[in-house]
């Protein structure tokens, strides 16, 4: 009985051995993802009846970056802009595929900026200055698609 007892127990541990060969060699390493931090903070998705109140997310100048590994988000944010313009810098770096976009509503929901960076061509930087919005509450919304690669982008408030 004891012999039978050690035979099934080798017997289940060999059964196991594929399955933990299995999960390391499939470790979340290699699994698509995309992020999107903006001034130190990670962002994460939001409800679909997120909207934008009298509060900001980000106040003063806005410094982020986004990297993926074939993933795809999208992140929003509220960003408090004094003025009626604001200026943009987006740059992608050692990437191979995907999309960077970047959409600018201002207080009133209007588009004031859409602009995308396709990973495979030039130029991999966009940057300006928005159309012309109503200062106060602005909704940003960053879109990264199928994206592998780093990349950074930048607001400050226009002139």
């Amino acid at each position: 009985m004891n012999s039978n007892f050690k035979t099934m127990r080798n017997f289940k541990l060999l059964l196991l051995l594929p399955v933990l060969t299995l999960f390391i060699a499939c470790s979340n390493d290699d699994d698509a993802f995309a992020r999107v931090t903006v001034n130190g903070t990670q962002l994460t998705s939001r409800p679909a009846d997120f909207v934008v109140g009298d509060r900001s997310d980000f106040n003063g100048d806005i410094d982020a970056s986004f990297t993926g590994n074939g993933g795809t988000a999208v992140r929003m944010f509220s960003w408090n802009n004094n003025l009626s313009t604001a200026d943009y810098n987006a740059d992608i770096t050692a990437t191979t595929e995907g999309t960077f976009q970047i959409i600018v509503e201002d207080s009133q929901g209007v588009v004031v900026l859409d602009q995308s960076i396709d990973g495979a061509t030039e130029p991999d930087t966009i940057g300006g200055v928005t159309a012309a919005g109503s200062s106060g509450i602005w909704t940003v919304t960053i879109r990264v698609t199928n994206f592998t690669g780093d990349g950074s982008f930048s607001l400050s408030e226009g002139n």
